[in-house]
C-alpha cells in the first residue's frame, strides 16, 4: 500500500512539475504577445499621426493580438487549475502517509 501511495505521489509530482512548466511557457508566450500588442499600439499611433499603415490592418492586428491574449489567458487558467489540483492531491497523499504512520504505531502498541 505504501508503495502504491509513493507511486501516486511520484505521478502527482510529475503532473505538478508539468503544470508548472506549462505555466512558465504560457507566461513567456504572454510576454511575447504583450510585446506584439505594444507594437500594434505603436503602429496604431503612427496611423493616427498620418504615417503609413491602413486602419484596417491595424484593427486586424489588434484583433489577432486580442485573440492570442484570450487564448493565453484561457490556457493559463487551465494550467493554474491543474497546478492547484496537483498540489491538493499531493497534500492528500502527505496526509495519508502521516495517517499510515499513526496506524502502524497503534498496531504495534495494540499487539
Amino acid at each position: 500500500m505504501v508503495q502504491h501511495v509513493e507511486q501516486n505521489l511520484q505521478l502527482m509530482t510529475k503532473r505538478a512539475v508539468k503544470a508548472e512548466n506549462n505555466a512558465t511557457k504560457l507566461k513567456q508566450e504572454n510576454a511575447l504577445l504583450q510585446v506584439q500588442l505594444k507594437n500594434y499600439k505603436t503602429e496604431n499611433e503612427a496611423l493616427r499621426s498620418g504615417q503609413s499603415a491602413s486602419l484596417a490592418v491595424v484593427k486586424q492586428n489588434a484583433e489577432l493580438a486580442l485573440q492570442n491574449l484570450l487564448t493565453v489567458i484561457t490556457n493559463s487558467r487551465s494550467s493554474i487549475r491543474q497546478l492547484v489540483s496537483g498540489a491538493e492531491s499531493l497534500q492528500l497523499v502527505a496526509d495519508l502517509l502521516k495517517s499510515i504512520d499513526r496506524i502502524s504505531e497503534v498496531s504495534e502498541h495494540g499487539q
